[in-house]
């Protein structure tokens, strides 16, 4: 695997993120989240329930007006990860698969988040857009390839037939 191409930053982190919404356990969208600061993930989530709570995928969703009250959103998970840990999130940025919501939005401001880096849109709310312009947070949509398995050669990870290319003495 010599002259491989590297995986560039922004698609690193939005992978980990993909990766992490697989363990979503909502029904409705399934959403995970990175924090980065300095090029090192400090944190991620997905979103789910409360843990030890039933998860919508067991027993359905639980929702009130539309929202399912059961789910803790991914960036939400991403940045509560940081304080029950005790590291900052100030100055650090997301990598989040889908647009965060107002809510998400108003929180990762809070928070100190610099930059949101996201994949897809979804219900880009106006007011949100508004906070972010005001407090000059960097806005980011990030492409990742249909190809990028095959182009970062994600399938050589998977085998268990590993030919070792050190020289033998």
């Amino acid at each position: 695997m010599t002259n491989q191409k590297r995986v560039p930053w922004d698609q690193y982190f939005m992978m980990q993120a993909v990766l992490l919404a697989s363990r979503s356990t909502c029904q409705r969208l399934s959403v995970g989240a990175v924090l980065v600061r300095d090029k090192r993930v400090i944190a991620g989530g997905y979103n789910g329930s409360v843990s030890g709570d039933d998860h919508c995928t067991e027993v359905g969703d639980y929702l009130v007006d539309g929202h399912c009250l059961r789910t803790i959103h991914a960036e939400m998970n991403a940045v509560l990860q940081c304080a029950k840990f005790g590291i900052a999130t100030d100055g650090s940025e997301i990598y989040v698969t889908d647009f965060p919501c107002l809510q998400c939005t108003k929180m990762l401001l809070q928070a100190g988040i610099t930059k949101i880096n996201y994949l897809r849109n979804y219900h880009n709310d106006p007011y949100a857009m508004h906070l972010v312009t005001l407090k000059q947070i960097e806005l980011k949509q990030i492409d990742i390839p249909e190809d990028a398995l095959t182009q970062f050669h994600v399938a050589d990870f998977l085998t268990t037939d590993h030919q070792d290319s050190t020289p033998q003495q």
